[in-house]
């Protein structure tokens, strides 16, 4: 909605209106235009198809029956498809209720009949839009609310993190399949999610499907379904991964361990939309938008001749890199914090701080498993650890085991607790470029905190 704002502190809307009685269209028009809408007007299906592929709507009012019965049912089903946060309004005669109810059930937000009460029309046009204004609000305070969850649960502030969320904000919108590369447990089906939440398709499914370890005959089952009596065992028919997610997204993880003669029927689906399950000879048309991830590196599979040159350029459309946790260390903290609030809070507990041992503990540690594997370990500390502070003899084995961390178990004779918090925290203001609430967060404490300790010890 734009920012003009009236009496009632309703924002001016974008009002799609479609009706093939060009007069009725007009006195809803001008009914709209009062109250500060900026109305557009079409006469058809296939003009209301074009406006809704092109535009950006509010709010779609479309008459239920227009040349044919069921135009306004295909026009609230294309504007479910294409507007992200739009409602629809049905107007009917009073014999094709039934019809409008079902329609509701479809996602239409209300129907209003014939011959129209303009006031009754307003009101309740006001209401949609008001909807479609607090669902607005709700998703911009998602976001406030969490700064450092920053973007659908994708936590961190660091330049790396940033770029991947402006790269998913910009491809989500668009159609081009997306290749997201990165380690394992760097949270590739989450950037996923992300792009499929923030695209035109968000009200179809979202369908992941791991590719590892799936051998072909199961790999085509699991994509493309079979009818019944495909192979012994088919006793009923089942559709597969591209019919379930169509007009949705389909996620295909570690999509680089796919075998061969897979790549190209996954390929031929892909150029054609054509999928023909196990055992029939029909042809079923699917339109999915492609998110792939792996951790492989495919250039060098193309090159092995092990990953299909032609297929690998049909899914790398945009590719998204996900750096590795030790690549983004400043972001560490960040992480153990919201992770330490969600499963105290599972369990009941009050959430603990972190000690700027621990802390330092986490930030050196090189994470092999990622954001995954630091999920795990602080999920173990909330458990294991009994008082306000997570300290060192919380930490699991492995990062005590790190050549990073020796210097907090075994400190130098005459290294005094006071001596080693302040060698924390000035490691932390280095870290964080002297930037006082980043590094009060590295280090567990508030920030009121570390002004008190940096006048004790004197540092700036």
């Amino acid at each position: 909605m734009s920012k003009i704002i009236r009496e009632n502190d309703l924002p001016s809307a974008q009002i799609l209106l479609v009706d093939d009685q060009a007069d009725h269209a007009e006195v809803m028009g001008e009914a709209l235009r009062r109250l500060g809408h900026v109305c557009t007007i079409v006469h058809s299906l296939k003009e209301a198809e074009d406006e809704l592929a092109h535009g950006q709507f509010d709010l779609v009012v479309t008459d239920l029956v227009m040349d044919a019965d069921e135009d306004g049912l295909l026009v609230l089903d294309k504007a479910i498809a294409t507007q992200k946060n739009a409602e629809t309004i049905l107007v009917t005669a009073h014999g094709d209720v039934p019809t409008c109810k079902t329609a509701i059930k479809r996602g239409a937000y209300d129907f209003i009949e014939k011959p129209l009460d303009l006031d009754v029309f307003r009101t309740l046009c006001s209401h949609a839009l008001r909807q479609v204004m607090l669902s607005t609000e709700n998703l911009d305070l998602k976001e406030k609310l969490s700064p450092h969850a920053g973007f659908e649960g994708i936590i961190g502030s660091s330049e790396s993190i940033a770029r991947v969320i402006e790269m998913i904000k910009r491809v989500a919108p668009s159609d081009i399949s997306v290749l997201i590369t990165g380690e394992s447990g760097t949270g590739k089906e989450l950037v996923a999610q992300a792009i499929h939440r923030h695209s035109l398709r968000d009200k179809k499914q979202f369908v992941p499907l791991n590719c590892a370890g799936l051998s072909e005959s199961i790999l085509e089952d699991e994509l493309f379904g079979h009818v019944r009596g495909a192979f012994t065992g088919a006793d009923k028919p089942r559709e597969g991964r591209f019919e379930y997610a169509d007009g949705g997204t389909l996620f295909l993880d570690e999509v680089g361990d796919m075998p061969l003669v897979m790549q190209a029927k996954l390929l031929r689906v892909l150029e054609s939309g054509e999928v023909i399950r196990l055992g029939a000879n029909a042809v079923k048309h699917v339109n999915v938008r492609l998110v792939s991830a792996t951790n492989a590196d495919l250039n060098h599979k193309t090159s092995e001749k092990s990953f299909r040159e032609d297929l690998y350029f049909r899914i790398k459309g945009v590719e998204i890199r996900l750096p590795a946790l030790r690549e983004r260390p400043e972001d560490i903290p960040l992480i153990a914090t919201h992770y330490a609030k969600l499963y105290s809070q599972q369990i009941g507990r009050t959430p603990p701080n972190f000690s700027p041992q621990v802390i330092s503990a986490l930030v050196n540690f090189d994470w092999p498993g990622n954001v995954r594997q630091l999920i795990n370990v602080v999920q173990n500390m909330v458990v294991i650890s009994r008082g306000d502070v997570i300290e060192m003899p919380d930490v699991p084995l492995e990062i005590h085991a790190s050549d990073h961390v020796a210097q907090y178990q075994t400190p130098q004779k005459g290294l005094s607790l006071d001596q080693m918090e302040k060698h924390a925290i000035r490691d932390a203001l280095k870290e964080t470029s002297g930037n006082r609430e980043k590094a009060a967060e590295m280090l567990g404490i508030g920030e009121r905190t570390l002004y008190r300790k940096l006048k004790e010890y004197g540092l700036k």
